[in-house]
């Protein structure tokens, strides 16, 4: 139902490079922000709105996701486009940028046909990345210059670093112009089996051990690329490693950057055996490594916070950790966690947060920032003091199975968003 209230007093966070209103006043009307301040107060009172005492929430921007995987978009009985775009709103993202892998790769473009807005699909704005190579398997270039004529941000060939050799040409034919080429820097072969950052307490856990190398040294060829071709938009997604970090910060030409935002809440340390939250790529390291990310974010260092949600159905979450498909959702976690985390445990600026989270990954995928204007429905509302529990019957959180923090209650929550979205049964 459309929602029409007086919140006074409220936070408000209008923008990037605003400070935070502190008992303001915002008053909403059939799901649009109308006015704010006195001139919102002036309104609610000549038409008899109702007031709702909002001082402990905020009203600020949606949230945008940089890089998030959709295998399956139509017809899946797990995640489809419209349970996502539904998920997404209901959890304050205005924009989702879906990376090239998927059962059929996003490498041609005719593959990107069937994601764009309609009168029926909401607002929830879906971004295409284009698969580098063929299929994703890094031998043959795709046509480039065409998926960017048909709208893809950017270039992108999964989760693991493609082989220096295509990169190189692809930097060098430059065809996908000032748009950003986002690399994974992560080794397979080095990596292995190993599921865990290396370690005292994956060992004494018995986790098979993924060597920081594994980052390090792709890392470094994504240092010496974007040395060389300092005019290209390179992007290393997902880092993980306090040695990654370290890497980033002494390079004379730096790249972006992005973390995977279950990296900034979750250690090695702190997990029990059996919790989802192992099946995560890159994977999960130790606190040393969760405090370097968390620095370098607060830095600069690192320009945005990835939801990366890789939904997996039941039954594939029913699969023993070695077998079982790395990864994880948590559109509606994001916010809740990071607040608790960043806010109330180290003390960051709401600001701060919102550059992490919406400003930008905004700007690193060449989009408009989201920000509050009067006659807009893009805002959400967040209760910091609601408390909630997840779980799989919910119909506004995601269809994926692999959420980590299922059955815990959390602190925190969207209580309301402007944004329309399309009902989640009408695949």
């Amino acid at each position: 139902m459309p929602l029409t209230v007086l919140l006074d007093p409220v936070r408000i966070l209008i923008g990037s490079g605003q400070d935070l209103i502190h008992d303001g006043a915002a008053l909403l009307k059939n799901d649009q922000l109308i006015a704010l301040g006195e001139a919102a107060r002036q309104q609610a009172a000549e038409e008899g709105i109702p007031v709702q005492n909002a001082g402990q929430q905020l009203l600020a921007p949606c949230l945008v996701d940089p890089h998030s995987v959709l295998e399956a978009p139509f017809g899946s009985h797990c995640e489809t486009l419209t349970s996502l775009r539904h998920t997404a709103a209901r959890s304050g993202y205005g924009q989702v940028a879906l990376l090239p892998q998927a059962k059929v790769w996003r490498d041609r473009i005719e593959r990107l046909h069937g994601f764009e807005e309609t009168s029926t699909s909401g607002d929830v704005q879906v971004h295409l990345w284009g698969a580098l190579s063929i299929n994703g398997e890094g031998e043959q270039l795709s046509c480039h210059g065409d998926l960017m004529d048909r709208g893809a941000i950017g270039l992108c060939d999964g989760e693991a670093m493609p082989a220096q050799a295509l990169l190189q040409r692809s930097l060098v034919l430059s065809e996908m112009g000032c748009a950003p080429l986002l690399v994974a820097p992560r080794d397979p072969q080095l990596q292995g089996d190993g599921m865990v950052r290396e370690g005292v307490e994956a060992l004494r856990a018995g986790w098979p051990m993924d060597p920081v190398a594994s980052e390090t040294l792709p890392f470094g060829q994504v240092l010496e690329l974007q040395r060389l071709f300092p005019e290209r938009r390179l992007w290393a997604m997902n880092l993980s490693t306090a040695a990654g970090v370290s890497m980033l910060q002494q390079a004379s030409t730096r790249p972006s950057a992005s973390v995977h935002w279950w990296h900034l809440v979750a250690d090695r340390s702190e997990l029990s055996p059996t919790a989802m939250g192992w099946c995560v790529r890159p994977s999960l390291g130790g606190p040393q490594d969760r405090n370097a990310l968390i620095q370098a974010l607060e830095a600069g260092l690192i320009s945005a916070v990835g939801v990366h949600a890789v939904p997996l159905d039941t039954e594939d979450c029913l699969l023993p950790p070695g077998q079982r498909r790395p990864g994880l959702v948590g559109h509606q976690l994001v916010l809740p966690r990071l607040w608790q985390a960043l806010v109330v445990e180290r003390n960051w600026s709401i600001p701060k947060l919102w550059e992490a989270l919406s400003f930008g990954p905004s700007r690193l995928l060449q989009q408009p920032e989201e920000a509050l204007t009067l006659g807009s429905n893009r805002w959400l509302l967040f209760n910091p003091e609601q408390r909630w529990v997840p779980s799989l019957d919910g119909i506004d959180g995601s269809r994926g199975a692999n959420n980590p923090l299922l059955g815990q209650e959390l602190i925190g929550a969207v209580c309301a968003c402007g944004l329309r979205s399309p009902e989640p049964l009408n695949d």
